[in-house]
């Protein structure tokens, strides 16, 4: 386990107070922002000055006060130097990535990553003349098989979307700065559970949208890695994020910085809530998957990453063999037990339900479903915590018990 406690790095960063002395950072709406002098304008747009350099600030595509906020808890949570916020976890996939490679480059990525990124980077990219080659996350051998001379990026999840696959970061890691390679990792199924920057990861992603939100209503993305990679991101002339323009507002940024304080709280019961829920599941015989459970292949690895005291995280995987059993037993769950909801997305305080290989996978062919080792089957949950536990592990058990899963 590492010794890096998410709760204390929050706490010591500046806090931002709002207008009349507001206990809360204020909204700052304006999209742009006057200068008193007229010769400080070039001088922002050169870098000589700007939010860091004497709090000067241009246009809210650039910078803006509250996202700066939000972008310094998100660098004190993911322990990096700096951060960036964007309008979604797949801008902040794209941003990254388009930074980093041009026409020509190669990308090595996990074969078990979300399926819209799966979709970039396997169909997109390659229109842009960036090719990718998908290996097992679980093989470090095969990553370094799949390197070439034009490699530029390793890519993976810390947790793998949906079958959860746990990636040897500092192995890859080590892999990765031997050959001069950049290492991207998605960190959105673990938020404060694991700190990739610290097992070696350059660039951390992550979506907003899921646990770091919580609340299911508000869409953004981040950015975390060190401050020159940012400062290249918003750069004027070249960065991906400043040209593509996937700026999130400040009204949803304002909301989800009153949602970090409280976040390794509620990924505490995320987990434990999951490690439960687990444990009955295995004792009753079911095809659980869980990283906290001794039985996961990868149990000792994940240990040996996760940050003391938040536990294994909130998602588990139940695999029903067939795409009938798993809806079956998601219409059960739902609407006799009242277990949980059937939608896409993670993170909401709500248990939520869906069958990866016909939903949030469904952008990888059923061919290569099979080859990752995704059932069609595969029933992902999202563990809430709302609701009595002993309630829920009624209702779990009643439901795979119904469906004949038992």
């Amino acid at each position: 386990m590492q010794n890096f406690d998410p709760q204390n790095a929050l706490m010591e960063i500046k806090k931002e107070f709002g207008d009349h002395g507001g206990v809360v950072p204020s909204i700052t709406r304006s999209s742009t922002f006057f200068v008193k002098e007229p010769q400080t304008l070039p001088q922002i747009f050169q870098g000589i000055r700007g939010p860091e350099k004497g709090g000067y600030y241009l246009y809210s595509r650039h910078f803006n006060p509250t996202l700066v906020a939000l972008q310094n808890y998100l660098a004190a949570l993911e322990n990096t130097e700096s951060a960036l916020c964007t309008a979604s976890g797949m801008s902040a996939i794209s941003c990254s990535l388009l930074q980093i490679c041009k026409q020509g480059d190669h990308i090595v990525s996990s074969n078990t990553v979300y399926g819209g990124t799966h979709a970039l980077l396997g169909e997109v990219f390659p229109e842009m003349g960036v090719q990718c080659t998908f290996v097992d996350p679980t093989d470090v051998d095969a990553f370094e098989a799949a390197i070439k001379p034009e490699t530029k990026v390793i890519y993976t999840e810390t947790v793998g979307n949906p079958t959860l696959k746990i990636s040897d970061i500092p192995r890859l890691s080590k892999l990765a700065h031997s050959r001069g390679i950049t290492l991207v990792v998605d960190n959105t199924f673990s938020p404060v559970v694991t700190t990739p920057s610290i097992l070696g990861a350059d660039i951390v992603v992550n979506s907003l949208t899921k646990f770091i939100n919580g609340g299911s209503d508000l869409i953004a993305g981040a950015i975390c890695a060190r401050k020159d990679f940012i400062d290249e991101l918003m750069n004027i002339h070249r960065g991906r994020a400043m040209l593509l323009g996937p700026t999130l507002d400040p009204q949803v940024a304002f909301d989800l910085i009153q949602r970090i304080p409280h976040l390794p709280l509620r990924m505490r019961e995320h987990s434990a809530r999951a490690l439960s829920i687990a444990k009955r599941l295995e004792e009753l015989g079911a095809s659980v998957i869980y990283p906290g459970l001794s039985s996961h292949p990868q149990h000792e690895l994940m240990t040996s990453l996760i940050n003391q005291d938040y536990g294994y995280g909130g998602m588990l995987a139940l695999d029903c063999k067939t795409k009938e059993k798993a809806e079956e037993l998601m219409s059960v769950l739902q609407n006799k037990e009242n277990f949980g909801l059937i939608a896409v997305s993670l993170g909401y305080y709500e248990t939520l339900m869906s069958c990866s290989g016909s939903s949030t996978s469904s952008e990888i062919s059923p061919e290569e479903q099979s080859k990752i080792g995704l059932s069609p089957g595969l029933l992902r949950l999202s563990i809430g915590y709302t609701g009595s536990l002993d309630s829920r592990l009624e209702q779990i058990e009643r439901g795979v018990k119904s469906v004949g899963l038992v």
